[in-house]
């Protein structure tokens, strides 16, 4: 049947978290390009001779057409949500994603991800004050300090004053949350409240 396929890549995307992102699919989506390609190029066939007379074919030639709508709008949908969904994950975890999230995007997908970096920090710089950092505060503070717990050895880390602190498993600190906030959100600090 026309567009199982594509329904099929919608249904991968549905299965997966909203803060994570499954491999691109692209052996799926070339077979729904093929699928829509050979759709096309069958009604091709069938609306010439609907020009010449034979209105036969009608049925036929809208059926086709809508399925190749349908696989357009399943394409579109999967390739708008896996972009919205990096964009998300761009705001959650800096300009760094993780390996395994890195390794689900397409060739293109990353590129993507790196000019929207790039864009990003250019906005951001550009602002008064020697720039901004809006990936910050993702939630207003209720204090510049907070108390943090290292879950994994990190090694050193050195602050915006100079003053390196060595971020080992289990130990405590007292920083600003400016400059630990990433590393919360990337799950090598967590907040002690």
């Amino acid at each position: 049947m026309f567009g199982e396929k594509a329904l099929e890549l919608i249904k991968d995307l549905k299965r997966h978290e909203e803060s994570s992102i499954p491999p691109f699919n692209d052996d799926v989506v070339r077979h729904v390009i093929e699928e829509s390609n050979s759709l096309y190029e069958q009604n091709q066939v069938e609306v010439n001779a609907v020009r010449d007379g034979d209105e036969s074919f009608l049925p036929s030639i809208r059926l086709r057409h809508a399925g190749v709508e349908r696989n357009k709008r399943c394409l579109l949908t999967y390739a708008y949500t896996r972009i919205e969904r990096i964009r998300a994950l761009r705001w959650e975890w800096g300009s760094v994603l993780p390996p395994d999230i890195r390794y689900s995007l397409s060739e293109s997908e990353a590129q993507w991800f790196t000019k929207y970096n790039k864009c990003l920090a250019q906005y951001m710089r550009s602002l008064p004050g020697g720039g901004l950092d809006l990936t910050q505060d993702m939630q207003p503070p209720k204090s510049l300090y907070i108390h943090v717990r290292c879950l994994v050895d990190h090694g050193e880390f050195e602050t915006e004053d100079g003053s390196v602190v060595n971020l080992k498993k289990n130990t405590q600190h007292y920083m600003l949350r400016s400059q630990c906030e990433h590393l919360i959100r990337q799950g090598i600090l967590e907040h002690i409240i």
